[in-house]
């Protein structure tokens, strides 16, 4: 007999379980042996040494690795980061043994337990003033539309609402399934706009959005609660907060009161850089704290690394990058990097001649985690969309 030889990556566990059924696997063999099957690596970081031993030793004992310092068995450092790497199967019997331990490994292994738990969910149901809206199977996109006479793209294009209305409705048409409609520019060196000049662009708009359009969520962009429970009232139905809570401190109270959908944006000016991940991740970890805190159910929350809000063109190639790291939270991930300057900064290209970079970054984030892609092209990316996630299933997006 000749042999045949392949090589087969899973990006998903779906594939790998698809791919046993075809093997002709039993129900409950596919089941054993997903949990060998998926593969995990997780970074912790600041080990005790007494801990980063331990964790070596027992990761050893079941087949699985850790990666430390090299000056870790020696003892003349005062801590160590560790990469932990191994099957779901074994991280799960990691778990078992250091629920049995001290030097705050316990605490670990609940941590790790719950990662696992967020890494596999991949569908939500968001509950809406009006239905719901599913995430999960394919991105959904969400039009941007801006009442503004200053944004850096489409600034003053849609400041009547007989032009607004027109490139919802063109939006719509064109496979828009959000519209988020915005009264302030949050470009760059923009001038703030105080709520009752926001509440004045937004509400005409919102208003005969909702009425000619019921099907269609409407979500608010803006950082204001004031503002956002204007919109509320008028028939939007998710609150967008690029600030992440960070602006105004009755943000998380509003959305906990009214239960809408809210997404926390990153804005944060302090961040160390060292990592701009691990930032984003830390930041994000007490947002949602907070809002938990003020009475947000955790089905509503969204949450957006905050591609361009101070952050520079590297940075931004990097989270787009490390975009599925983000599925740590277990909340759908919202990407907003349509003609941002990062694109022209790679490309050497002004606003109107980023389209194609644009294109690229929603491919890259269609693939790897985003569930809602908020973009200024809808017609185009719409059609991107569904061509990346036919290729990403295997077979046409139903």
């Amino acid at each position: 007999m000749v042999y045949q030889l392949y090589l087969r990556k899973f990006s998903v566990p779906a594939e790998f379980a698809k791919t046993m059924e075809e093997l002709g696997v039993s129900p409950a063999g596919i089941q054993y042996m997903q949990a060998k099957g998926n593969f995990y690596t997780f970074l912790v970081k600041k080990l005790s040494l007494p801990a980063a031993n331990i964790l070596k030793q027992e990761m050893l004992s079941i087949g699985g690795e850790i990666a430390l310092h090299q000056r870790t068995i020696i003892g003349d450092i005062p801590a160590t980061d560790g990469l932990l790497m191994g099957t779901k199967k074994q991280i799960l019997e990691l778990c078992a043994k250091l629920r049995l331990q001290q030097f705050s490994l316990p605490q670990l292994a609940a941590d790790v337990e719950e990662a696992l738990t967020n890494l596999e969910q991949n569908k939500w149901q968001i509950a809406l003033k009006k239905g719901s809206l599913q995430l999960g199977e394919s991105p959904k996109i969400m039009g941007i539309l801006n009442i503004t006479p200053d944004s850096f793209s489409d600034g003053g294009l849609y400041n009547n609402i007989d032009s607004a209305l027109a490139k919802a409705e063109q939006m719509i048409a064109d496979g828009a399934d959000i519209i988020d409609v915005g009264g302030e520019s949050t470009r760059p060196g923009a001038e703030p706009v105080k709520a009752e000049e926001e509440i004045f662009r937004v509400l005409p708009v919102i208003k005969e959005l909702a009425k000619n359009f019921p099907n269609i969520p409407i979500s608010i962009d803006t950082y204001k609660s004031e503002t956002a429970r204007a919109a509320l009232f008028a028939g939007a139905s998710l609150i967008n907060d690029i600030s992440g809570l960070s602006f105004d401190p009755n943000m998380a109270k509003l959305a906990a009161q009214t239960g809408v959908p809210l997404i926390i944006g990153h804005n944060d000016p302090r961040q160390t850089k060292s990592d701009i991940m691990f930032d984003i991740i830390a930041w994000l970890r007490e947002r949602v704290a907070e809002a938990l805190a003020a009475g947000v159910k955790k089905e509503q929350l969204i949450i957006d690394p905050g591609i361009g809000f101070c952050k520079n063109t590297e940075e931004n190639l990097v989270i787009l990058n490390r975009l599925s790291e983000l599925k740590i939270f277990g909340f759908p991930v919202l990407l907003g990097a349509s003609r941002k300057r990062f694109i022209g900064e790679v490309l050497e290209k002004g606003v109107e001649e980023r389209l194609f970079g644009t294109a690229a970054a929603v491919a890259w984030a269609a693939s790897n985690g985003a569930d809602i892609i908020r973009v200024h092209d809808v017609k185009e990316m719409t059609m991107l969309v569904k061509m990346t996630a036919a290729i990403k299933k295997g077979g046409l997006a139903k």
